[in-house]
């Protein structure tokens, strides 16, 4: 058929805050003192004749939904792209600038502006680069640098919680080879999936990879820095395409489902090393896979694109009269700011959370590539939901990129809840009700059951 013709386009758009900027990622507050490597939008729209859709990765924490929105609202004025075909999602790099106020970070407005405007351009930008295309997927796996970073633990290892009680069955980051060490208490998901769009004459235009690890870290002091996404997305590009084309390739890599995933193999103690060196070798490993998984990849001359998204109103956590009246003296008593003791500081999150409303409204969303599936979720999401929503999707294979459109704090499931930790700490970075996971991970499901 004539309209059977895919285009696609490629660009990114530089997102890098001034120095002295809110750091998002710690208990405490940061401020920017130096700038490591630049943060992007990374940008890639779709055509197939019928449909155009937007994907973004932004080099950012968590971004809550109003960016999101104004940066949607912006691209649909000049593109025509409808709201609800674009997915626009953080990396949960934790050198980034504060744009969802957490701990002791709070948002600087003038950068939330800015970061709307720049997603926006940088999706006009691809649109404006749109071109005959060919498309391709896989999946590959890179299983040594996932590891579930909750982890039961023997009986009495485990102390009062920042709200003064006992209970919690997991602790997030335990000590390194420690006795008091039990089992993880979740899996991992081990897989690198890959969605990749070329010339017809075979000249790489963009790369999106999916791995579900939380981040690595270990920057520099108060640098801001991409983490290990970005490293991803500059090897990529330099070992597949040439750095002089134009338009250039675009790398880009989402954020899998993991909250619960991290770095660190608790079974043992690793050497110290210096800052960016296991950010180098996780993004090293992980673009080694994508590349594989390129080389061996079919592409399709055309495939049909759909996308749907649907909208949930999910109940909040919120403090009692009596938990508020105890915040507010355990913040009487403090020496002042920084607050430095854990029960301050979420009696910080405590106070600030009394005055929300007892709702949540936030997206989520499923697309259809072809055969490929991926699915969108607001949350960090636990690992267990991803495996979830992989094995039971009717389309095959299927991805899952987390903190996608708003920003929902943690989504442990519901016997997560029951075993506690960190995770499932109140505050503004987990909030939601306990019954949230079933809820979001069904209507995902859902929505990929419509698209198949």
């Amino acid at each position: 058929m004539a309209d059977k013709r895919l285009l696609a386009g490629a660009a990114t758009s530089n997102i890098t805050p001034p120095l002295g900027i809110s750091l998002n990622g710690g208990m405490r507050d940061r401020a920017a003192a130096q700038i490591h490597d630049e943060l992007h939008a990374r940008c890639l729209v779709l055509d197939d004749g019928h449909t155009r859709l937007a994907l973004v990765v932004c080099d950012s924490c968590m971004i809550p939904g109003e960016i999101h929105e104004n940066a949607k609202h912006q691209t649909h004025e000049h593109t025509g792209i409808p709201l609800d075909r674009m997915l626009i999602s953080a990396t949960h790099t934790h050198t980034a600038p504060t744009v969802a106020g957490v701990f002791q970070s709070e948002p600087n407005e003038e950068y939330a502006e800015f970061l709307a405007l720049r997603i926006s351009d940088g999706i006009r930008r691809a649109v404006n680069n749109l071109a005959p295309a060919k498309i391709g997927w896989g999946v590959g796996s890179e299983p040594t640098q996932v590891f579930n970073r909750r982890w039961t633990m023997k009986p009495g290892a485990i102390g009062a919680d920042p709200f003064g009680k006992l209970g919690d069955r997991v602790k997030m980051n335990p000590p390194r080879s420690s006795d008091q060490l039990l089992e993880p208490a979740g899996p991992t998901d081990p897989q690198v999936s890959i969605l990749a769009v070329a010339t017809p004459q075979g000249r790489p235009i963009a790369l999106m990879g999916n791995y579900s690890l939380h981040y690595v870290g270990a920057a520099g002091p108060a640098h801001v820095s991409a983490d290990y996404y970005g490293m991803f997305a500059r090897g990529v590009t330099l070992a597949l395409a040439d750095p002089w084309q134009d338009p250039p390739m675009v790398g880009m890599l989402s954020n899998g489902t993991s909250g619960d995933i991290n770095n660190i193999d608790f079974r043992h103690v690793s050497p110290r090393q210096p800052p960016y060196a296991q950010m180098r070798k996780v993004a090293h490993l992980v673009a080694a896979q994508a590349q594989k998984v390129y080389g061996e990849m079919k592409f399709h001359d055309w495939v049909p694109l759909d996308m749907r998204e649907a909208r949930l109103e999910l109940a909040r956590r919120l403090p009692s009269k009596d938990e508020v009246e105890r915040a507010k003296k355990i913040l009487a008593r403090a020496s002042g700011e920084p607050l430095r003791r854990i029960e301050e500081i979420y009696a910080r999150e405590t106070v600030l959370m009394s005055h929300w409303p007892p709702t949540k409204p936030t997206v989520v969303q499923a697309l259809r590539i072809g055969e490929l599936g991926i699915a969108a979720s607001p949350c960090e999401t636990f690992v267990e939901t991803g495996l979830a929503i992989k094995a039971h999707s009717p389309l095959k294979p299927t991805f899952t990129i987390e903190l996608a459109n708003d920003y929902a704090g943690y989504l442990p499931t519901v016997e997560q809840h029951r075993l506690g930790g960190y995770e499932t700490w109140r505050a503004r970075s987990s909030f939601l009700e306990v019954g949230a996971e079933p809820k979001i991970r069904g209507k995902i499901l859902e929505l990929l059951g419509q698209l198949a």
